[in-house]
């Protein structure tokens, strides 16, 4: 049979069955291809219902349309313009959601290889390109969001996460930390000094026994001992056992009667005078 009259070219039952049949793989396809990519969003943690209801809509009407292009291709259609304004769609729609699909991918790949789950503490680079540290409560298909210890929330992309460096302070398990100290021996040795601010740090609230506390000695003179008090610790507590190891070293060097300086902090000049030349 012929269908010159309602076509400008001739067409024959045969391209008209497999056009029946494209446009009938490509509903059997986008059905499939829907279905597989829910159950696929399904199993990926930080996928929100409104993400995966478009990923496979845009599945299912992607292989719809490639099976109607390829029905109009089995009947003779010139289907180049069609094409064309497909392709434009499709560049517009990947410069437009070019950042959605980043972090989307992103979220990926956080759920899968877990650089960081919720609860854990970590630092990033912040909007002044200075470190900033909090503790994970929630991941996104964007981003991962961490609150501050002086209760800020962060958002931080998906995609920037994974592009730049990332400190994971819990994955340990433990974090040290340290605080300075400088003592006035007042004629005490040295092993004596060492000992008694390592047991005094050690008695501190929150302080870990293992690993020990450790003390490293950084200057003697006749008079003075100047040093470093390392300890370990829960990494969502480093704030407040870092001060309870200050308030306790304090008070320890105190009843020994040492005149003593303590501090979590780098501090130049020398927290004392220097010794006489």
């Amino acid at each position: 049979m012929d269908f010159s009259q309602l076509l400008s070219t001739p067409i024959t039952w045969w391209q008209v069955l497999w056009a029946i049949l494209a446009l009938l793989a490509g509903w059997i396809a986008s059905r499939i291809a829907k279905r597989a990519v829910t159950d696929l969003m399904g199993h990926v943690p930080t996928a929100t219902p409104a993400a995966t209801r478009f990923a496979a809509r845009f599945a299912q009407y992607t292989l719809l349309l490639l099976g109607f292009g390829i029905a109009l291709a089995f009947l003779g259609a010139n289907v180049q313009p069609v094409l064309a304004v497909v392709i434009v769609l499709v560049v517009v729609a990947a410069l437009v959601l070019r950042g959605v699909a980043d972090n989307f991918a992103a979220s990926v790949l956080i759920a899968t290889r877990k650089p960081v789950v919720l609860g854990e503490e970590i630092t990033v680079e912040g909007p002044d390109g200075n470190p900033i540290t909090g503790t994970v409560i929630e991941l996104n298909s964007r981003a991962v969001v961490f609150t501050t210890p002086d209760g800020r929330t962060a958002h931080v992309p998906n995609s920037k996460l994974l592009a730049e460096t990332l400190v994971n302070n819990s994955r340990h398990g433990g974090r040290r930390s340290e605080v300075q100290v400088r003592v006035e021996r007042a004629g005490a040795g040295v092993d004596v000094v060492v000992e008694a601010l390592a047991e005094s740090a050690a008695a501190a609230e929150g302080v870990l026994a293992d690993p020990a506390v450790g003390v490293l000695v950084t200057a003697v003179s006749a008079t003075r001992i100047t040093g470093r008090v390392q300890f370990w610790h829960d990494p969502a507590r480093g704030l407040s056992v870092t001060s309870g190891v200050v308030a306790a070293l304090t008070a320890a060097l105190a009843r020994r009667g040492w005149s003593a300086t303590v501090t979590s902090e780098a501090v130049v000049p020398p927290l004392v005078p220097g010794d006489p030349v």
